[in-house]
């Protein structure tokens, strides 16, 4: 017997056991804490074919092949520490050969409990390079097919759909929320379904009880292998409803594996073998143990990812979503859908995950008199200064909006801001300035009542009209530039093209953003990639055959209109004009006093045919008194200036001044329109006078100057707005009592 280094045998029970160590069916190697080789018994010296006595470290005297001398160093650090280890190495024998090496490594106690060395137990594990290239091969797979997704769901499908039938029958992958786990997979060989009262579905809450192998394999962080439940394993006993599922469904073992990342349990990963299929063994061995424990530690990590993706595309998400409107407002003469979906995750290898929110927005906007704003737009780029420049834009386009001015002009007021916010000195985001952020934009305002649509384009897709079964883009005669954007001198002062269409009643019209038809294959999918003209050619195809649904259908279909995973977020708008005319009352007076009465009348009347609350009427009466006064009252005087020189002058002059009281201007004239919507009624008073009205503070004495006050704190809005001719004053009453 070659023995390496001196063991001294002071008493015959230690003489006794050295013998048995002598004479057992395992190679048993003990060093010192300084990895000098203490004792190696004989079959050591057969299975590591070694007898070098001049050698004194493990990793030499073992033959631990030159990659894993790294990982011994470690492992034997962890016992020495009192931890205990088992695995699988590589040894190179000394006649060169190499073999596959099962150990388990345990510390050496003196008896008062201080850790004196190592043990070390080994032998050979079995395998064939068939079995060896066929496991690695399902490994790569494995990590093929987590590498290409990043949805948790889809993750955790992808590797049970791969193990199951290839290296087991079934497959349970369960993750840890709070102190339970929830089932999220169960797969089983095709063709069969655990019975009823036997295993529990996915979504159940499972706990495992302690001294389950389960509850073992999460307190230790270490895969266990159940290698036959028949039997009693070491360190652990099935329980006795583990033995009943086992007798019911066949079950010969099984390999139960943490996942772990970054020092915790996230979950487990259960695979099982049993009588359903032919194998060449029903059981698993050590090297099976190796691999699940393999594969659980990539899918740990992945799962680790798509948790941690899941988390910050969340908040990314809700962030875009709270800088888009939360719900749209009550419109009349109107139906509106929308949807907004951000960018499906990709992930590109050496560049990491390719998916951010990006700058796609939507809006909807209550004008005066009903009107309505209705904004598409699209910040280039993605993340989150596309996302905060959106918000940025959408918040002046509201501010702006609520001026009342025409869609060019808004526009026009919109690229002056974009440009003011790609400033060097205000840029926050560490973006190069050299290249300000392109946006395409398109700003529409809708008169349910007449039906008229005016809109201006800033570089944007045309909208799709849908009239009668037939659809095609809005016709633009001029689309402008994108906001921000300057080609050279000769646009420095662009002037965005204004468009009038009257919308036909049931038309429709949908509003995109590029991300609806800019589209990439899926993913392990045979889906032809469509051209931008073949896309919009679907588009066409699909509103055509689904133009008479609700809003809400059509914007349903149109988001899967186009084949293929969203490439870029993706703003949409359903815009539907209704069918029923609405009530519209309108009649032009004479700018004379005697008129004010006639327009009350005129008022009243249109209030009673439409039923209007008695008291909502006799507000809104007098506050027609009210604003008609005023009109009549600032007719005099010059004819009212040309939109050039000296515009700015005159809005600023008092327009609720009692003091410029004069005879009326023969010619002057007004027109009272009234508009009835669900729920408010409108009343708009027309006239030539450029000069906007502003709230002037009266006297105790003075007998005017407080029409407009009473507007303002009797009406639920008011305001006013340039026209072609002048201006108009509207105020809305609410019809409903509170």
């Amino acid at each position: 017997m070659k023995r390496w280094g001196d063991v001294s045998h002071d008493t015959a029970d230690q003489l006794s056991a050295m013998a048995v160590l002598d004479q057992t069916d395992m190679a048993v190697v003990v060093t010192d804490r300084f990895s000098n080789v203490l004792y190696w018994n004989p079959f050591a010296e057969r299975l590591f074919g070694r007898v070098d006595d001049d050698s004194s470290s493990p990793a030499l005297a073992l033959g631990i092949a030159e990659k894993d001398q790294p990982l011994a160093v470690e492992l034997a650090t962890h016992v020495l520490r009192g931890g205990v280890w088992e695995g699988t190495f590589d040894v190179v024998r000394g006649d060169g050969s190499v073999i596959y090496v099962r150990a388990q490594a345990v510390p050496l106690r003196h008896p008062e409990g201080a850790v004196t060395g190592i043990v070390i137990m080994a032998r050979e594990a079995m395998r064939s390079n068939e079995r060896e290239k066929d496991r690695f091969g399902l490994l790569e797979r494995i990590g093929e097919r987590l590498a290409s997704s990043l949805y948790l769901e889809e993750t955790l499908k992808r590797v049970a759909e791969i193990l199951v039938p290839q290296f087991a029958d079934h497959c349970f992958i369960e993750l840890k929320e709070g102190e339970r786990f929830v089932r999220r997979v169960s797969t089983h060989v095709p063709g069969w379904s655990p019975p009823p009262g036997t295993w529990r579905p996915i979504g159940a809450h499972i706990e495992y009880p302690p001294g389950h192998y389960a509850d073992t394999a999460v307190r230790r962080q270490e895969t266990i292998l159940v290698e036959d439940f028949a039997k009693t394993v070491h360190g652990y006993e099935t329980t006795d409803e583990s033995a009943r599922l086992c007798g019911e469904i066949g079950m010969t073992s099984a390999i139960v594996a943490p996942l772990c990342a970054r020092g915790e349990v996230l979950g487990l990963m259960y695979l099982g073998l049993s009588n359903l299929t032919r194998r060449s063994s029903p059981h698993y061995d050590t090297f099976d143990r190796d691999f699940a424990g393999a594969i659980a530690t990539r899918v740990a990590l992945a799962v680790d990812n798509a948790l941690l993706f899941e988390e910050e595309r969340r908040t990314a998400e809700s962030f875009q979503r709270h800088l888009l409107p939360r719900e749209l407002p009550p419109l009349d003469g109107l139906e509106i859908a929308v949807r907004y979906c951000p960018a499906s995750p990709l992930v590109s290898h050496g560049q990491g995950i390719q998916t951010q929110v990006g700058g796609d927005w939507y809006d909807v906007i209550e004008l005066s008199a009903g009107r309505v704003g209705i904004v598409i737009g699209d910040v280039e780029g993605r993340g989150a200064r596309a996302a905060a420049v959106m918000g940025q834009l959408r918040a002046a386009l509201r501010a702006f909006a609520q001026d009342d001015k025409s869609p060019a002009d808004i526009l026009a007021r919109l690229d002056e801001w974009t440009r003011t916010i790609a400033n060097p000195e205000r840029d926050l985001y560490g973006a190069d300035v050299s290249n300000p952020p392109i946006v395409t934009c398109q700003y529409l305002i809708y008169d349910a009542w007449s039906r008229e649509l005016s809109f201006a384009n800033a570089g944007h897709a045309p909208p799709l009209l849908l009239v009668d079964g037939e659809v095609d883009e809005l016709e633009i005669g001029e689309v402008g530039q994108p906001l921000g954007v300057r080609l050279n001198a000769i646009h420095a002062d662009l002037v965005y093209k204004e468009e009038t269409r009257l919308l036909p009643p049931g038309s429709t019209l949908l509003l995109y953003t590029d991300g609806l038809i800019d589209r990439r294959p899926i993913r392990d999918a045979e889906v032809k990639v469509y051209s931008d003209e073949e896309s919009l050619g679907l588009l066409k195809k699909a509103l055509v055959r689904i133009g008479d649904s609700p809003v809400e259908d059509i914007a349903d279909t149109i988001t899967l209109a186009v084949p293929g995973e969203i490439d870029d977020d993706m703003a949409i708008l359903v815009v539907r004009s209704v069918a029923q005319e609405l009530d519209v009352a309108e009649r032009t007076f004479p700018a004379e006093p005697i008129m004010v009465g006639e327009a009350r009348h005129m008022a009243a009347q249109a209030f009673t045919d439409w039923m209007v609350p008695e008291e909502r009427a006799e507000l809104a009466c007098l506050l027609v008194s009210e604003v008609v006064t005023n009109v009549v009252l600032h007719a005099a005087g010059a004819p009212a200036p040309s939109r050039g020189f000296g515009f700015d002058a005159a809005m600023d002059e008092p327009w609720d001044d009692e003091e410029q009281e004069e005879a009326p201007y023969p010619g002057k004239e007004f027109t009272l329109r009234l508009r009835r919507g669900a729920e408010s009624v409108w009343v708009e008073v027309f006239d030539q006078d450029l000069r906007l009205p502003r709230i002037r503070s009266a006297g105790e004495n003075d007998e005017g100057g407080r029409g407009l006050y009473l507007v303002d704190q009797l009406a639920n809005r008011w305001g006013s707005r340039p026209t072609r001719e002048g201006k108009a004053v509207w105020f809305e009453i609410p019809t409903k009592l509170r």
